[in-house]
């Protein structure tokens, strides 16, 4: 039997969380989001998208990027288009790293952190951090493909302490 479920085709993700209090230094909490082929479902990003970079072919980019929290609503947002994603790519891996350059910060340090996934005005998944106070990164989704290329989200939340290189290496790791 046949499905007439089209699957997942552009999913947004937001990321929001208050200020530092005055005098500290700021909370910079990113979205990262590693992308793997066929050939290496669970092993080596084929790529990742984070600050400062997009998909090769601009199906995946963090269209904004906050380094401090301030402002209203999602601070941070990543589109990721995945009817547009090449054939090969078969599981896409969403997460939250601190980029913290002044002393180590944790996720019970931050303050009203929060993820929303969403595809249109369709809410998909949503997560704070509360669950991973001790943890700086976090994995929170996984999106795969099957045969009939038809994108499925499964919400995930596992926190990792490692800092955001190590995180963006073992994010990939069934979960």
């Amino acid at each position: 039997m046949s499905s007439f479920s089209k699957g997942l085709t552009k999913v947004e993700a937001g990321l929001k969380w208050d200020p530092a209090p005055t005098g500290s230094p700021a909370h910079d909490l990113d979205l990262v989001c590693a992308v793997y082929s066929a050939s290496d479902p669970t092993g080596t990003p084929a790529y990742l998208v984070h600050f400062g970079s997009r998909s090769p072919d601009g199906t995946i980019t963090l269209n904004r990027d906050s380094k401090t929290g301030q402002g209203f609503g999602y601070d941070e947002v990543m589109t990721l288009e995945l009817d547009r994603l090449n054939e090969d790519y078969v599981r896409v891996v969403l997460g939250v790293a601190i980029q913290q350059t002044h002393g180590d910060l944790t996720f019970g340090e931050t303050f009203n952190a929060a993820v929303r996934l969403r595809e249109g005005h369709t809410d998909l998944a949503h997560f704070d951090f509360t669950a991973a106070p001790r943890c700086t990164a976090a994995v929170l989704a996984e999106l795969t493909r099957d045969g009939t290329r038809t994108w499925q989200l499964r919400p995930v939340f596992k926190g990792f302490e490692l800092d955001p290189t190590a995180f963006a290496l073992a994010m990939g790791a069934v979960v």
